[in-house]
């Protein structure tokens, strides 16, 4: 039998409402409060970065491969669709690779990694500006095209009003998805008749298109810019031929292996006039901001645990007074100093427990009434998100539930140490 637990698991239950009761009820809210703000925080800021991410490689890909010369400014330099390349590069699957030396520690080796997945899909895209010409209205736009096997289950959770392009006639469609920021702007309508009008080589060319839809990202620097079209349409305009497109978008199945495969399609796949980047790199004002909510979410978290830490020292200080008779029997009966101890660390470890069950209990409750509820609302224009989003990190929620019984642990086991300070003889005449 274990005394020193039987005897915490007694004492943790005071009978009467007395002193120590009030501080265990204390300390379990503390833990309990710390534990829930840092499951909140957690769930809270993975579900920005993956919900913000995921707008961004929905609209964009995970890597761009364009020509060298073309750059960031979408100038119109063509590359051809090359079937072959494009089967090259879709049959990518898992690699091997070699983690670099590292230069903080040079010491450690290079090892041999290998990448959890390959790529997914290549898609093809034309980006050519325009001026969107109305009775009363005009704007600038960047027009995206799209072939008719691109996959649209990607930005039709996006559509709004209306709906996508129609490809089913044998010539170029005139349809036209335009955002809903500009379609607001210049006044246009789903189903209204608008004049596009291109200048090409100090040219000025005309096309007749026609709002077959609205759609919203919620990501300002898009939404503002974009409109979406047939590509056929867009190569007629230019004058490119049906084998030749801007880029290709490649999606690659797990978002972690983006970075080593953009280095492997640029070096082993593609020839050399080709150029590939990731749209991390690309766009990467907003990949640095989500960054950013890691050292928030850090700062939050250490935070929350020196709230518990704080609390349960005060309370297991206040438990080793309250007991000093107690000590002083037991020490008069032969338990050693770790044995006493180790009572209140247990006792300490059932607040704990409790706190962190109650914890998770609020957290968990509080989040999932978000999820399915979309109860607090946000300004869309400064967080690219209409609602707080919750996406639950597993990983990160044990670790977090682990961490506090550790570190709160650890931590306690300095005030125990009162209880050597304390004689048999001083004890029994404590009051």
């Amino acid at each position: 039998m274990n005394v020193e637990r039987f005897i915490a698991q007694r004492i943790s239950h005071p009978a009467s409402k007395n002193f120590s009761s009030l501080i265990l009820k204390i300390a379990v809210a503390a833990v309990a409060l710390s534990i829930s703000v840092m499951i909140i925080t957690t769930s809270v800021i993975t579900g920005f970065k993956n919900g913000i991410s995921d707008k961004v490689f929905n609209f964009w890909g995970h890597i761009h491969v364009t020509d060298g010369q073309a750059g960031d400014s979408f100038e119109l330099i063509p590359i051809t669709k090359d079937a072959e390349l494009i089967k090259k590069i879709e049959d990518i699957g898992p690699i091997a690779y070699t983690r670099p030396k590292s230069v903080v520690n040079p010491d450690i080796t290079p090892t041999e990694q290998r990448t959890v997945g390959g790529v997914d899909r290549v898609e093809t895209y034309i980006i050519v500006p325009g001026i969107i010409a109305t009775k009363d209205n005009f704007e600038g736009v960047l027009l995206k095209g799209l072939e008719s096997d691109y996959d649209f289950s990607r930005i039709a959770r996006f559509v709004k009003e209306g709906k996508l392009i129609d490809y089913t006639g044998e010539r170029a469609s005139r349809d036209l998805l335009l955002s809903e920021q500009m379609a607001e702007r210049i006044s246009l309508e789903v189903g209204d008749p608008i004049i596009m009008n291109f200048v090409l080589d100090g040219e000025q060319y005309k096309k007749r298109f026609e709002v077959s839809g609205i759609y919203k990202t919620g990501l300002e620097e898009y939404d503002k810019r974009f409109g979406i079209v047939d590509a056929r349409i867009l190569q007629e305009v230019l004058g490119w031929r049906a084998d030749q497109v801007s880029g290709l978008e490649i999606y690659v199945d797990h978002l972690d292996d983006m970075a080593t495969l953009n280095e492997y399609i640029y070096f082993e796949q593609l020839p050399g006039r080709l150029y590939s980047e990731s749209i991390r790199t690309k766009f990467y004002e907003i990949f640095e901001w989500l960054e950013l909510q890691n050292i928030n979410e850090d700062v939050l978290i250490i935070l929350m645990i020196l709230v518990a830490v704080i609390n349960m020292i005060t309370a297991l200080l206040i438990f080793v007074l309250e007991r000093t008779e107690m000590i002083g029997v037991l020490k008069s009966l032969g338990s050693t100093d770790w044995s006493i101890r180790k009572i209140f660390l247990y006792n300490a470890g059932m607040i704990i427990l409790k706190g962190l069950l109650f914890g998770n209990l609020i957290a968990f409750t509080l989040c999932m009434i978000q999820k399915y509820t979309g109860v607090l609302k946000l300004s869309e224009t400064q967080y690219y998100l209409d609602t707080v989003p919750i996406e639950f990190n597993w990983l990160s929620i044990l670790l977090v539930n682990i961490g506090t019984i550790v570190v709160t642990l650890l931590f306690l086991i300095l005030p125990t140490m009162l209880v050597s300070k304390i004689t048999p003889v001083k004890a029994l005449r404590f009051q």
